[in-house]
């Protein structure tokens, strides 16, 4: 299991929690996961408008994924731990890291125009 690899399955999952694919983004979860599915859902805003990966890091025989998870109310940060399981890249821990308010998305780009950035 290499980074390249974790990273590749992480954005499945951030792309199937915008598309709403709850079978599909569960896809990578160990089956301890599985059994609390519930628990862990709860930790999503859902449903998500826009997920990314905000930091993957390498550490022992596992890799931390940061998920950057924006819902219609709030923003979440959930860290994912990953370890290989039969041979492929596999959730095996989530733990809800931050929720703040989402930031009102503006449908003009006024601000964008007039030199104003955001910070994400």
């Amino acid at each position: 299991m290499d980074e390249q690899a974790v990273r590749d399955r992480a954005q499945s999952l951030c792309d199937a929690l915008v598309a709403g694919d709850i079978g599909l983004a569960t896809e990578d979860f160990s089956k301890e996961l599985r059994q609390n599915l519930g628990e862990v859902l709860s930790l999503l805003p859902l449903p998500s408008t826009g997920a990314t990966i905000d930091s993957l890091e390498h550490g022992g025989p596992s890799y931390n994924v940061i998920l950057r998870l924006v819902g219609e109310t709030d923003e979440v940060l959930v860290q994912t731990r990953w370890k290989e399981r039969d041979g492929r890249p596999t959730v095996i821990e989530a733990s809800h890291l931050s929720k703040t308010p989402a930031v009102p998305q503006d449908d003009s780009a006024a601000g964008e125009e007039e030199g104003e950035s955001t910070a994400t």
